[in-house]
């Protein structure tokens, strides 16, 4: 069970890699690697800070999911809970922007 959840992050995380930036796919790919766990779990804790402060005008509420994403790596009892909210997360919003595109195509 922990083999696929694993699994499954991983690929959430290469979907990641393929959509941001060449410059934060690069800092993705570096941060996966095992032998930065050290610094991994810090900055996993700190950008959840950084979630819960975004009322705060640097900080944004995109930071939680992302230290989520990172402590879950690492944490194993993180991997479902983070797997299935990644995977619905990209559920609504995959129904959501077909249905914004459908409300486009019937105004023009």
């Amino acid at each position: 069970m922990a083999r696929k959840s694993r699994e499954r992050l991983n690929r959430q995380f290469d979907r990641l890699q393929r959509r941001v930036p060449g410059f934060a796919a690069g800092f993705l790919a570096r941060i996966r690697r095992p032998e930065a766990r050290w610094v991994r779990i810090p900055l996993g804790i700190l950008l959840i800070l950084g979630g819960v402060f975004s009322f705060l005008p640097v900080l944004g509420i995109w930071m939680l999911p992302l230290g989520l994403l990172l402590l879950a790596i690492d944490l194993v009892f993180l991997q479902g809970p983070v797997n299935m909210a990644v995977v619905r997360g990209a559920r609504k919003w995959s129904t959501w922007s077909r249905e914004r595109r459908a409300k486009k195509s019937k105004t023009r």
